[in-house]
């Protein structure tokens, strides 16, 4: 029982996280990239980075950096963007870290971002590499929603559906998935030079992780999880699940009520 009782705990340290970020939305960004896939690479480089999508929770104005933008920027044909990579890389990356320099304060809601394969310290790194000084974002500022989600309705939430629960529970939630492209269709991408295409993806992932946040702290994000996958059922539990539920509250008070009243009438 007491996995059960650690499991409500963190369900509650979640969700007070989550009304947090609500409570504080025009400070909150949402962000995902795409990079090429670490999985293809023999060489034991990192992983170059395609494109970077930052949204705001409150006004849902979205800012980008991608490779394709650079170049044409720097007068680039987008054919000749291999041959000129690391040059425009690092300037897409400088434009990002001094973005996100000057927002200090804010918090940053992402996907699975925590490793140095795919996450903040590989983008970190991938500008080092470089030769470029990326800004460090204070973990305190970094929310995982895809742990937040397994936090609160358990591991069942969802299945992987051969696209990884990130897109399933989008098409679950009939959430429009337009130009998301799944990790094998982005490596591909990369591939073929499709760097329009996976900026596209990259700023629908975006969009799709704000929808899903907001239906989350609202409470409108449909799951397959059941009610002991999200609250077990330990005797503690259920009467934070009636705490929470004003409905089951009410139900317990009135049949409070009734039983005093029966009592009294039969005195």
């Amino acid at each position: 029982m007491s996995s059960e009782l650690s499991r409500l705990n963190k369900r509650k340290e979640t969700r007070a996280e989550l009304n947090l970020l609500n409570s504080n939305s025009e400070h909150v960004l949402i962000i995902h990239y795409s990079c090429e896939s670490f999985y293809d690479i023999k060489d034991g480089r990192t992983p170059r980075v395609t494109s970077i999508a930052v949204r705001n929770l409150k006004i849902a104005q979205t800012e980008s950096f991608s490779i394709h933008k650079i170049a044409e920027r720097n007068g680039v044909d987008i054919e000749q963007i291999p041959n000129q990579y690391d040059d425009l890389e690092k300037d897409m990356l400088s434009d990002f870290f001094k973005y996100i320099c000057y927002r200090q304060t804010f918090h940053f809601v992402h996907w699975n971002m925590r490793d140095g394969n795919y996450g903040f310290s590989a983008i970190e790194h991938r500008h080092q590499v470089l030769g470029g000084e990326p800004y460090c974002i204070q973990d305190d500022k970094k929310h995982d929603l895809a742990r937040a989600l397994i936090s609160l309705f358990g591991r069942k939430y969802v299945g992987h559906n051969g696209v990884g629960r990130f897109l399933a529970i989008i098409r679950l939630n009939k959430i429009t998935d337009k130009d998301a492209l799944t990790g094998e269709e982005e490596a591909r991408a990369f591939d073929n030079g499709e760097y329009i295409k996976l900026h596209q993806s990259t700023l629908r992932k975006v969009d799709c992780m704000s929808n899903i946040l907001e239906r989350t702290i609202d409470g409108s994000l449909v799951t397959n999880a059941t009610w002991k996958d999200q609250y077990g059922l330990h005797p503690k539990i259920i009467v934070e699940y009636i705490r929470e539920h004003w409905a089951w509250s009410a139900i317990v008070m009135v049949a409070i009520i009734v039983g005093l009243v029966g009592r009294f009438s039969g005195e």
